[in-house]
């Protein structure tokens, strides 16, 4: 498993396309950069650090810097490559997948203590599934146009692949809780949908009657499939969503918080300063208050 800080841009170094009609044999060497191979078709065979891996059609793999990789069979091949650096990047043990998974996705509070959010976690290794690889080839494709124009493009080219970094690693988890829960599939996949649906909508008036036609389904029903999963409840999640935005526009800006209520979905100012303290143990007043004093000491 890789961790990327997502908030530092890779310097892409060199980025292609190869299509190997006859049989070939990656080259040995050890390189200073990271490495990631992406294959459209064919087979590439290579051994790094004594780790033997056979790539095909929608496999992905990431080579450290450092370690030394060589190719072990000639096969016909077509991938994609992009050699980057990357300032805060390293690999990292994960000893259990679904804890990790389960924050990510369902954005669990219980793994978050002492995590950093700008931080995402990448598979060195990973098969992409037939429905996701049409997606990958023409993001691919759009980053190595953009990498082959002049050379401006690469601060985009850099955000783009980054973007493709943490789709990949999305539903990367996204597999490993399917394959996990099995029978849970159907439930695990519209509790995702309805994860999106309220990100998308939190500013919004969001009702039960909203999401049984948004879902088609029982809104007691859905609601308990959702605690399940996330621990908590629609609309309590909904307000915490609302509290935390609330929360970076009082940090941010100097709106009253009637304005800021609104903006975050919470229009009635008594319901907005109930449910904020509710959730913050503060008054927006006094979080104001907190907020400015320590930024006054230099905290």
């Amino acid at each position: 498993m890789l961790a990327i800080n997502v908030e530092v841009m890779p310097k892409i170094k060199l980025m292609g396309f190869v299509s190997y009609k006859q049989p070939w044999i990656h080259f040995k060497r050890t390189t200073h950069e990271w490495v990631l191979y992406f294959i459209k078709c064919g087979e590439l065979h290579l051994r790094e650090n004594g780790v033997d891996y056979i790539l095909k059609k929608g496999d992905l793999l990431v080579l450290e810097p450092n370690l030394e990789h060589e190719g072990i069979d000639k096969h016909v091949c077509d991938y994609y490559y992009v050699h980057f650096e990357h300032s805060d990047m390293k690999a990292v043990e994960v000893k259990d997948i679904l804890p990790l998974a389960r924050h990510v996705i369902l954005e669990e509070e219980a793994y978050q203590a002492g995590q950093d959010n700008s931080i995402c976690h990448f598979p060195k290794n990973y098969s992409l599934s037939k429905k996701d690889l049409s997606f990958s080839f023409l993001a691919m494709n759009e980053i190595l146009g953009l990498y082959r124009r002049k050379y401006f493009n690469r601060g985009l080219t850099a955000l783009k692949f980054t973007e493709w970094l943490i789709k990949v690693s999305r539903k990367y988890f996204i597999d490993t809780l399917q394959t996990h829960e099995g029978g849970n599939t159907k439930s695990f996949i519209k509790v995702h949908a309805l994860l999106d649906y309220i990100h998308e909508h939190y500013t919004e008036k969001i009702t039960s009657t909203d999401i049984e036609q948004e879902f088609e389904c029982n809104y007691d029903y859905i609601n308990r499939v959702f605690t399940k999963w996330t621990g908590r409840s629609i609309m309590r999640y909904v307000n915490r969503i609302r509290i935390d935005h609330a929360k970076e526009l009082i940090e941010a800006t100097h709106l009253s918080f009637n304005e800021i209520g609104y903006l975050s979905g919470l229009d009635d100012p008594y319901y907005f300063s109930k449910v904020f303290k509710k959730y913050e143990g503060l008054s927006p007043s006094q979080y104001y208050k907190k907020v400015r004093e320590r930024g006054e000491s230099g905290q």
